[in-house]
C-alpha cells in the first residue's frame, strides 16, 4: 500500500475513533440508556467533532509523520491536536445546540480519543519494530560509557535504526551508576569486568561512547577490549555530540591510529596565518601521502596561490580535483616537473616566485633504494639541492625540508641521502634572506608503501602477515598530525634548525600487526598467521630521532624540539657533491663509498647494501 493510502486509512480510523469515543461517553454517562433528546445531541456533536478534530489533526501534521519512528515529540503533537480539537468541538457544539453537552461527556471523549489515537499509533510502531527484528540474527552489544553520549546511542539502538543489534547493557567506571538502568538497559560493571561480561553475555560488539575522553584514555580502553576478540567501535568526537550529530550511522570502526593514544595538536593559528595567508606556497611531491596532506592543510590558511608540483600526473590531478571541489575560489596551479632537472625548477621559480616552499618530494622506500642508490642520490640529494638553490636564487622567504628519523645514524641509502639533504640546507642558511629548516619525524600511519596498507592487504587475502623481526620497533604518528607539526615548525623557524617532532613511544611492529588482525575480527597466529622474514637491507631494529652529539632545545610548541649539530663546512660539502656527481652512473660500491664518507654511521655495510646493527 502506498503512503498516500496508508495516511487516508489512518484518517478514517481516527474519525471512527472520534465517533466511537463520543458514543461510548454518552453510554457511560447515561448507563446505556440514552434519552431521545440526547441522542440527537450526540449525533450533532459527533458530526461537529469529526470535522473539527479532522482539521486539528491535519494542522498538527498527524498524517505527515512516519509512525514507526514515533517518539516523545509525536506524543506531544497528538496531545495538542486532540485537546484543541476536542475543546473546539465542545465549544462550537454548545453554541449551536440549545441543550448544553454534559461536561463529563466532553472530558471522557477527549480522554478516549487521546488513549485510542496514541495507542494505535504506538502499537503499530511496536509491531513494525518487532516484526522487523524478529527475523534477524541480533548482535549482542555493550556500550562503554553511561553518560549523555551513551544514552543517545542506547536510544538509537533500541529504535528501528539498528535492527540487527541488541543492547545488553553499559560499562562505566563511575561507581554511583552501577546497577542503574538507562533506556531499560543496566550498567553492568566497570572496565575491570570487560572480559567477564563479554563471556557471560556472548557480546560481539563494544561501542566506546566517551567523546570527551583524552586520546590516551581511549587508547587504554581499546587495548582493554582488543583481547576479548569482539568488534570495537567508537563515536567520532565531542564536536559531533555538541552539534547533535551522534547517530548509529556516525559510529565508526576503531582504527590503528586510535591505539597510539596521542592527543590533538594545539596549533598557533596566528603565527601560521602570518606566513601562509595571501602567500604563494609551493609543495613539491604534492601528490604523495605527506605532500597531498600538506596541500589540504595549507589550503585552509587561504594562500594567494598554491603550487602543486609532482612527477606523477595522476596523483597531482587527484589532489588538484579534490582541492578545487573544496576550495573553488582558491588559485591552484598543478605543475608536472622533475626536481632533478634544474632548468625546469628555475622556470617554475622564475614564473611563480613562491614565498614558502615545502619540499616533500623524495624517494623513500628503503629496500628499493638499496638496489638503486644512484637514483636515491639524484632525487633526494641533487633534487633537494636544485629546489633549495632556486629558493635562494629567487628570494623565497622560507624553505622547509621534510626529513626522516632514518637520517639519524643512517643504515640505509635512503637515510643517508636524507641526512645529506639536511646538511645541504643547513649550509645554505645565512647565505641569503631565505630561512632554511628541516623537520624530522618517523613513520606515518597509512602512507603509501608503509606497513599498515600492506598488513591490511595481507589480512584481506587471508594472510600470512609478514613481519621482518619480532623485536623491530618504529615511531609512528598519523599523517595529519605530522603535517600539522611541519606547518607549525615552519612558523617558528628562524633558519638553520632541524626540528624533531615528538613521536611518543616507539611501537613494536609485531604488536601493531597483532592488533590490526584483532581489529579486523580475527585471532592472530590462529586465523591469520604471522611470518618473520628477517631484517631487510638497509633496515635497523631501532630508529633514532637524534645523533648522540646533537643538542636538543625546546621550542614554544610542546611537541616540537630543535636538534642542532655542529656547523656544516660548505666548501667540503661542495667537494663531496662533485665527487658524487662524477660517480653517479658508475658501480654502486663507488657511490656507497662516498655516502659512507659523507655521513659516517655506527652501522656497518654488508655487500652493496646496509644492515642495521642494534
Amino acid at each position: 500500500m502506498s503512503m498516500k493510502y496508508k495516511m487516508l486509512l489512518l484518517f478514517v480510523i481516527d474519525m471512527a475513533i472520534v465517533s466511537l469515543s463520543i458514543a461510548t461517553s454518552y453510554i457511560l454517562r447515561f448507563d446505556a440508556e440514552i434519552p431521545p433528546s440526547y441522542t440527537t445531541q450526540m449525533l450533532i456533536y459527533g458530526l461537529i467533532s469529526i470535522v473539527i478534530c479532522g482539521v486539528s489533526m491535519n494542522a498538527f501534521g498527524m498524517y505527515r509523520r512516519l509512525w514507526r519512528y514515533a517518539s516523545v515529540g509525536e506524543i506531544v503533537a497528538i496531545g495538542k491536536a486532540v485537546m484543541i480539537g476536542g475543546g473546539a468541538s465542545y465549544l462550537i457544539s454548545s453554541i449551536v445546540m440549545e441543550r448544553r453537552i454534559p461536561f463529563s461527556v466532553a472530558l471522557a471523549t477527549t480522554e478516549m480519543m487521546l488513549l485510542l489515537m496514541g495507542g494505535i499509533r504506538f502499537a503499530w510502531r511496536a509491531f513494525r519494530s518487532y516484526s522487523s527484528k524478529s527475523g534477524n540474527q541480533k548482535t549482542n552489544a555493550l556500550i562503554f560509557g553511561a553518560g549523555n553520549c551513551g544514552a543517545l546511542i542506547a536510544k538509537e539502538i533500541s529504535g528501528p535504526n539498528l535492527l540487527d543489534r541488541k543492547l545488553i547493557g553499559f560499562i562505566d567506571d563511575d561507581l554511583t551508576k552501577q546497577g542503574l538502568q538507562i533506556h531499560g538497559c543496566p550498567v553492568l560493571g566497570d572496565r575491570s569486568q570487560i572480559s567477564e561480561l563479554v563471556d557471560m553475555h556472548d557480546i560481539k560488539e563494544i561501542i566506546i561512547a566517551i567523546p570527551s575522553a583524552p586520546r590516551k584514555v581511549l587508547s587504554e580502553l581499546i587495548n582493554l577490549c582488543i583481547p576479548t576478540g569482539v568488534k570495537i567501535r567508537m563515536i567520532p568526537g565531542i564536536i559531533d555530540l555538541i552539534d547533535g550529530k551522534i547517530t548509529v550511522q556516525t559510529i565508526r570502526d576503531v582504527d590503528v591510529a586510535d591505539l597510539l593514544g596521542r592527543d590533538s595538536i594545539q596549533m598557533d593559528m596566528q603565527g601560521i596565518s602570518e606566513y601562509l595567508l595571501d602567500k604563494v606556497v609551493l609543495v613539491t611531491g604534492a601528490g604523495g601521502s605527506i605532500g597531498s596532506e600538506l596541500s589540504r592543510q595549507i589550503a585552509t590558511f587561504s594562500p594567494k596561490k598554491l603550487l602543486l608540483l609532482g612527477h606523477g600526473e595522476n596523483s597531482i590531478y587527484s589532489i588538484e580535483m579534490e582541492l578545487r571541489r573544496k576550495y573553488p575560489e582558491m588559485q591552484l596551479e598543478p605543475i608536472i616537473a622533475d626536481i632533478q632537472h634544474l632548468s625546469r625548477m628555475e622556470e617554475v621559480f622564475k614564473e611563480y616566485r613562491p614565498h614558502v616552499v615545502f619540499h616533500a618530494a623524495a624517494h623513500k622506500h628503503v629496500p628499493l633504494m638499496e638496489r638503486n642508490p644512484s637514483e636515491a642520490v639524484k632525487n633526494n640529494v641533487f633534487g633537494t639541492r636544485n629546489v633549495a638553490d632556486c629558493a635562494r636564487k629567487f628570494g623565497s622567504d622560507r624553505f622547509v625540508l621534510i626529513s626522516t628519523d632514518k637520517a639519524v645514524n643512517p643504515s640505509s641509502v635512503m637515510g643517508t641521502t636524507k641526512r645529506i639533504a639536511e646538511m645541504y640546507i643547513q649550509s645554505l642558511n645565512g647565505l641569503s634572506n631565505t630561512k632554511y629548516a628541516a623537520v624530522r619525524f618517523g613513520n606515518v600511519l597509512g602512507s603509501r608503501g608503509s606497513v599498515i596498507p600492506m598488513f591490511k592487504d595481507q589480512i584481506s587475502r587471508g594472510g600470512p602477515i609478514t613481519v621482518t623481526h619480532p623485536d623491530m620497533v618504529r615511531y609512528f604518528m598519523t599523517i595529519p598530525e605530522a603535517v600539522q607539526l611541519v606547518i607549525q615548525a615552519g612558523a617558528i623557524s628562524n633558519g638553520g634548525e632541524i626540528f624533531v617532532l615528538d613521536m611518543g613511544k616507539p611501537v613494536r611492529i609485531l604488536d601493531l600487526a597483532e592488533n590490526l588482525i584483532r581489529l579486523s575480527g580475527f585471532e592472530p597466529h590462529v586465523d591469520i598467521p604471522i611470518e618473520f622474514t628477517g631484517i631487510r637491507q638497509g633496515e635497523k631494529l631501532f630508529e633514532e630521532l637524534l645523533f648522540i652529539e646533537e643538542e636538543v632545545a625546546a621550542t614554544q610548541h610542546d611537541r616540537i624540539f630543535i636538534g642542532k649539530l655542529n656547523e656544516i663546512n660548505r666548501f667540503e660539502l661542495e667537494l663531496e657533491f662533485r665527487r658524487l656527481e662524477t660517480l653517479l652512473f658508475k658501480e654502486h660500491q663507488s657511490v656507497l663509498g662516498i655516502l659512507d664518507e659523507m655521513v659516517p654511521s655506527e652501522h656497518r655495510r654488508v655487500g652493496y647494501g646496509l644492515v642495521g646493527v642494534p
